[in-house]
């Protein structure tokens, strides 16, 4: 797995903070730390950047490198 953050695609970030602050439920599916692939129905509580490098963190407390998500709502995640 590929340590160098890629930006996500802007309309996709967008979305993110869309459903974060409409606090709506969402399907995220994406790829941990050791390659595995994770789904998990939650809300985002927040979205930010940190030392170059973009995050959501759900209402569970689970953090998640934004190029590592695969699909959010069944959409996909574009890179930029």
């Amino acid at each position: 797995m590929s340590h160098a953050y890629k930006p996500i695609d802007c309309a996709f970030h967008d979305a993110l903070l869309e459903a974060a602050t409409l606090r709506r439920l969402v399907e995220i599916v994406f790829r941990n730390e050791a390659g595995e692939v994770q789904t998990f129905h939650d809300r985002i509580r927040d979205v930010f950047t940190r030392a170059g490098e973009e995050f959501l963190v759900l209402e569970r407390g689970q953090m998640i490198r934004l190029d590592h998500l695969l699909l959010v709502d069944g959409r996909p995640a574009n890179r930029a």
